[in-house]
């Protein structure tokens, strides 16, 4: 019985390019706010806005671009211009018709695990704009089932494991955010990969499980396949 059949990949910034244009989002929010507050003010207030609304909005633009608008009317308050108020909205809607940017190595190594494994992405975000970047990326075909979750908890990953592949201890999720993707996916059982990338949102920032046995890091997803490899043969 082989030890690893399934493998499942986070979407955003493991697949494709997505923290960029939040980020580039938030630059030019700051601007527009630019005559009630800084930079770093801006900054910080939209981050607090952001952690106490995603109970309420979830993951996404859709709640960014809510958070955008609530942290705008706290700054500014009635001296807020509608001008600013639509282009937070254009904002918000620039990033959901973004097109999507693939990784580096992605169709690759998806190419080479897709014959030996049962492949699956599992991801957070808004359910229309996750299902228009997986269709606008061309690799839907590589995945055998597609889960667009609320949150990821362990208990996402075993119900998640137990129905599309052998159960959590012998399932892999890869992805970039040690918080969503490495942590509850560890404390499910299963094997976790981080693969980095060079930008992380505040939100999910978490320490390295360094030293679990069943935790790995990979520089990029050209390297997983190998990886995937010394893990089978241990």
């Amino acid at each position: 019985m082989r030890t690893l059949t399934t493998i499942a990949f986070d979407a955003d910034d493991t697949l494709w390019h997505n923290e960029r244009f939040f980020q580039d989002s938030q630059r030019r929010f700051a601007e527009l706010l630019s005559a009630f507050a800084d930079e770093g003010m801006v900054e910080a207030e939209l981050i607090s806005a952001e952690r106490r609304n995603v109970g309420f909005y979830g993951f996404g633009v859709k709640g960014f671009t809510l958070s955008m608008l609530e942290t705008a009317t706290t700054l500014a308050g009635d001296d807020l211009p509608p001008s600013v108020i639509r282009e937070i909205l254009d904002l918000g809607k620039t990033m959901l018709e973004h097109p999507v940017e693939l990784l580096p190595g992605v169709v690759d190594a998806l190419r080479r695990l897709g014959d030996d494994y049962t492949l699956l992405v599992v991801t957070k975000g808004d359910l229309f704009d996750q299902e228009r970047k997986l269709v606008q990326s061309g690799l839907a075909d590589h995945f055998a089932h597609v889960e667009i979750v609320s949150d990821k908890t362990p208990d996402t990953y075993r119900r998640v494991f137990d129905r599309h592949g052998h159960g959590p201890q012998r399932a892999m999720m890869v992805g970039n955010s040690l918080k969503s993707d490495v942590l509850p996916a560890l404390e499910a059982g299963s094997w976790a990969v981080h693969v980095p990338h060079e930008l992380t949102w505040a939100l999910e920032h978490a320490e390295e499980p360094v030293g679990h046995p069943r935790y790995r890091k990979a520089i990029a997803l050209s390297a997983l396949p190998a990886l995937i490899s010394e893990i089978i043969d241990e």
